[in-house]
């Protein structure tokens, strides 16, 4: 009887199966060349690891997105119920956000810093502000924070929003 039941279920859902496990071959597929590709890309431009890791981070998360997108469509979810939790789940997103709109201010500015900007792990850097400027070798950048290490040995964290704002002078190291 139990055999029986499998054999129903998968004559039931041999297409959905088929195309999941096709799916999830493409994916592989997928994750390993956009993995190399980046390397690539990134070693040509001569970014450092941790600026890869978090490209890759960025990448995989499109890729999940879509892949689930599409395993939505291959197991024919009802298009108004994905719709009604897609758009709870933004709504609640949103309202996180703007209750914490630093915390959007911050990640958008991490990747700016990050794409746009010609900072490098590793280097000499002066925030320039009238009030208290810091100076010091810029040891990450986070989605939130500058860590930056004084002569002094001191770390100083800077919002990656206020970094955007204020003039930054950099030196390259001498390592």
């Amino acid at each position: 009887m139990e055999l029986s039941y499998s054999n129903n279920l998968w004559e039931l859902y041999k297409v959905q199966i088929i195309e999941t496990l096709i799916l999830i071959g493409i994916i592989v597929l997928v994750k390993i060349i956009a993995n190399k590709s980046v390397g690539r890309i990134l070693n040509r431009l001569d970014f450092d690891l941790q600026r890869k890791r978090i490209s890759l981070k960025i990448i995989n998360l499109f890729i999940l997105l879509t892949t689930g997108l599409i395993l939505a469509g291959i197991w024919n979810i009802d298009q108004a119920e994905l719709m009604v939790f897609i758009t709870s789940v933004i709504t609640i997103l949103g309202i996180a956000f703007f209750a914490q709109w630093s915390i959007l201010a911050n990640i958008t500015s991490s990747l700016i810093l990050f794409f746009n900007h010609p900072l490098k792990i590793g280097e000499e850097i002066e925030v320039l502000d009238k009030e208290y400027s810091v100076q010091g070798k810029l040891e990450d950048i986070s989605f939130f924070f500058m860590h930056i290490r004084t002569s002094e040995g001191e770390l100083i964290t800077i919002p990656n929003s206020l970094a955007l704002q204020k003039m930054l002078r950099t030196k390259k190291s001498s390592n």
